[in-house]
């Protein structure tokens, strides 16, 4: 039988699509590129906001059509949608079976009998933070019997191969996501990620290096490590587990030349984190801030810690320990309660902050969370108009600070070819994987290279000669690296 695996969101869910694919091969699956003819479309939903969720029912509408044609036989919603919705998306969709993490471990048993016929009960949604210990320490040993999606636990079986029994990449580009930790404890007043993907649980030390070089072994040159918290990191392990001896470990892995962290909170950046990921060679130089806002006010309102002086405190920080490093953030414009001195404090920090890149978006209710109870809510046509102001306030800083690094020496990461004109397409050390902007190599230069001789994944010492918008042009240097 063939499944196409469709996976929406973000790199936690690539992660997890991966550990998918690999249990659907295990369990005699054939995965397939092409959604048309394939016996069975799964789609890996995403249950973020609200913009995420339509486009998985779109795609979930999309591959309901190829079923009443007759051009495949099932379609399956999994992911933090399907696992936040259940039985009602079930109820909503009809024409696709629902299945949530606790069909993980059997996944390829229960398409299987999907296909032969039967009909799933879609579970009834709770909230997975019950599930396990409030104390993080007592955590690894009550996960034993519980789904994590993308986590192996001590009692679990894994080969002296390979991280895991089931895993199987989906790409072959030169950077992979790497999963350290699954769930959340924070209880941000916006955010109804950790109901349904849970207590923090991270992975043992031992077993995210192990995948670590797996990946270095199918040719992967930039691991990125992600969770909903990454600065959280083995806090349900014991001492001795941070993240900083986590890099430490894996910057030994000579094969894996970039290490790449995301989303770090602000308010648990130890000194000694900043310190770390400046001094070690492998780790690069990108710090991924989850401000949210500025005004203290607001903050609180949405129950997290900060304000602009210790924001500008922690950026200096950094620029200081690594004077290239790319920051980038996300804020939330109309939050309830947000004035409009709250909005000028948010924009005053983003003109000080000089930020690499930083994400807009408009505050929205979901379902089960704090804000929605919130007062001050305020009208949709307020909050596009702080959220369109700040995007085009935010642009400009981006753009300047491209333009900052015009004259600077970079290494490039070689990601593929423009399709239009062949020159080479890859990403500096402050870029992230699809979001921060790209770097084009220039191989005008007549005494200079002329392409032929590199490859994806090469890494490419360059000078940044222009930029165009946050995308940044470069001349190669003296070779690879």
């Amino acid at each position: 039988m063939s499944v196409h695996l469709v996976s929406l969101g973000c790199a936690r869910n690539d992660v997890d699509s991966e550990e998918l694919a690999g249990r659907l091969a295990a369990g005699g699956f054939r995965l397939v590129d092409d959604a048309e003819g394939a016996d069975a479309v799964m789609v890996n939903t995403c249950g973020f906001i609200t913009q995420a969720k339509q486009e998985s029912v779109e795609v979930l509408l999309e591959a309901a059509d190829l079923k009443a044609e007759g051009r495949t036989k099932a379609v399956v919603a999994v992911g933090c949608m399907a696992e936040r919705y259940g039985a009602d998306l079930a109820a909503e969709l009809p024409e696709a079976d629902i299945l949530g993490f606790d069909d993980y471990d059997d996944i390829a048993a229960r398409l299987q009998g999907i296909l032969q016929g039967a009909r799933p009960t879609p579970h009834v949604p709770r909230d997975r933070r019950e599930l396990l210990p409030i104390t993080p320490v007592e955590r690894q040993a009550a996960a034993a019997g519980i789904v994590v999606p993308g986590v192996t636990h001590a009692d679990a079986a894994a080969p002296a191969s390979g991280p895991r029994t089931f895993h199987r990449r989906l790409s072959g580009a030169p950077s992979a996501p790497l999963k350290i930790a699954s769930g959340c404890d924070r209880r941000c007043a916006f955010c109804a990620i950790p109901s349904f993907r849970g207590s923090y649980v991270s992975r043992t030390l031992d077993d995210v290096v192990a995948e670590a070089r797996w990946l270095a072994s199918q040719g992967v040159r930039e691991a990125f490590l992600v969770s909903e918290n990454t600065s959280s990191y083995g806090k349900d392990l014991g001492a001795g587990h941070d993240l900083e001896a986590l890099l430490r470990e894996l910057s030994r892995i000579d094969e894996l030349p970039w290490i790449r962290v995301s989303y770090l909170q602000p308010a648990e950046i130890r000194p000694g984190l900043v310190e770390t990921m400046a001094r070690l060679d492998t780790v690069v130089d990108y710090f991924d801030l989850s401000f949210q806002h500025a005004a203290p006010d607001v903050l609180r309102r949405m129950r997290r810690f900060g304000d602009p002086e210790s924001f500008l405190d922690l950026i200096g920080r950094v620029r200081a320990a690594a004077p290239q490093a790319g920051i980038r953030a996300n804020v939330i414009a109309g939050f309830p309660g947000e004035t409009e001195r709250d909005v000028e404090l948010l924009a005053d920090f983003l003109r000080a902050a000089r930020l690499d890149v930083c994400g807009v978006f408009p505050y929205s209710d979901e379902e089960g969370t704090e804000g929605v109870r919130l007062d001050g809510h305020l009208p949709e046509d307020e909050i596009e108009d702080r959220r369109a102001m700040l995007a085009d306030l935010v642009m400009e800083v981006m753009e300047d600070r491209a333009a900052d690094r015009v004259g600077d020496e970079i290494t490039v990461l070689l990601e593929g070819r423009d399709e239009e004109d062949g020159s080479w397409v890859g990403r500096a050390a402050h870029q992230g994987p699809e979001v921060d902007g790209v770097t084009s190599l220039d191989l005008s230069a007549p005494d200079g290279p002329d392409g032929e001789s590199y490859a994806v994944g090469d890494l490419v010492r360059a000078r940044v000669t222009d930029a165009e918008g946050i995308d940044l042009v470069a001349r190669p240097l003296a070779g690879l690296r």
